[in-house]
């Protein structure tokens, strides 16, 4: 595994869910707070989304936006002032088709074709990674690279057009691919965050890789310094200085957060859970465990059991 792949997977819920909207005429939609990540991207047309304590943006056909941390917002054919928010319909009830469907041609031309969805994602403990990424990452559809961004959103269009045998399997592994790729081009596009810096680095990323390679391996900072092909001295300064932990500290941060992971999507007992993290006896992960998160793991997966 890879540091995006495993951010990712660390926090994921469930299933993602997409749906194409179309609407026409004026029209005004207003998405609450949620725990999750969603995006919107514009097949057709043109609106404007206005984020919870942020400045309008207005997207075209091509243009990709995806609100990683859930932040509430407004979707509208125009910018929309404080009395179109007091009016406009939950997203819900517009994805469910109350508001209108595709204009006539007298309607002006006002139509507009998307693709919306959502990720569910437990971000009580996401990877620093994903907690960088700004409210709003707008992707223009006019700006230049990110070509498997476009492919995987033409793909998407097509299953959820013609729901085709497989569909099932298809429609969750292209989200997915969509997630990786409205990242991956953050990242490249991305001149403040720390992250992309710190993937960057071939000291940084090297250790890194081995890390999340094989978390439950006999880490040593000579051993990692070794895989990075540099000092001791050098890896530990480099990695966290760019990383803001020292190698070992980070080591048992991504164990730890593995072993919540595990506890959540497995019955696995907890002895096996152990053993994936690089944990010697159940005895040693608990102790780890209620150090970093306040419980015990065996209390961490009852509540969330209970919870649902």
């Amino acid at each position: 595994m890879d540091v995006v792949s495993d951010a990712i997977s660390a926090v994921r819920v469930g299933q993602p869910f997409s749906d194409r909207v179309r609407v026409g005429g004026r029209w005004c939609a207003r998405l609450d707070p949620y725990d999750g990540a969603g995006f919107h991207i514009v097949l057709r047309g043109t609106c404007w989304l206005l984020p919870d304590g942020g400045e309008p943006v207005v997207l075209g056909p091509g243009d990709a936006v995806l609100l990683p941390h859930g932040t509430g917002h407004v979707i509208a054919d125009a910018p929309a002032d404080a009395a179109a928010v007091a009016r406009a319909v939950s997203f819900a009830r517009w994805a469910g088709g109350t508001l209108p469907r595709p204009p006539r041609a007298d309607d002006g031309g006002r139509e507009v074709e998307m693709l919306c969805g959502k990720y569910r994602l437990d971000r009580s403990h996401a990877h620093p990674l994903l907690a960088e990424l700004p409210p709003l990452v707008h992707l223009p559809g006019h700006a230049e690279g990110a070509p498997e961004l476009r492919a995987a959103i033409g793909l998407l269009g097509g299953e959820l057009d013609a729901r085709r045998p497989g569909a099932s399997l298809a429609l969750p592994s292209l989200l997915d691919l969509l997630f990786v790729y409205m990242i991956r081009s953050w990242m490249a596009e991305s001149t403040a965050g720390g992250w992309p810096a710190v993937l960057g680095d071939p000291v940084a990323a090297a250790a890194l890789r081995a890390l999340h390679s094989d978390p439950a391996a006999p880490w040593t900072v000579d051993r990692l310094a070794a895989e990075a092909g540099v000092s001791r001295p050098t890896l530990a300064r480099r990695f966290t200085a760019l990383v803001g932990r020292p190698p070992m500290a980070y080591l048992t941060w991504w164990r730890l957060t593995r072993a919540a992971a595990l506890l959540r999507d497995t019955r696995e007992p907890l002895a096996t859970v152990a053993r994936r993290v690089g944990y010697a006896s159940p005895y040693a992960l608990s102790h780890a465990f209620r150090r970093e998160f306040g419980t015990t793991p065996g209390r961490y997966r009852n509540d969330l059991v209970a919870s649902g």
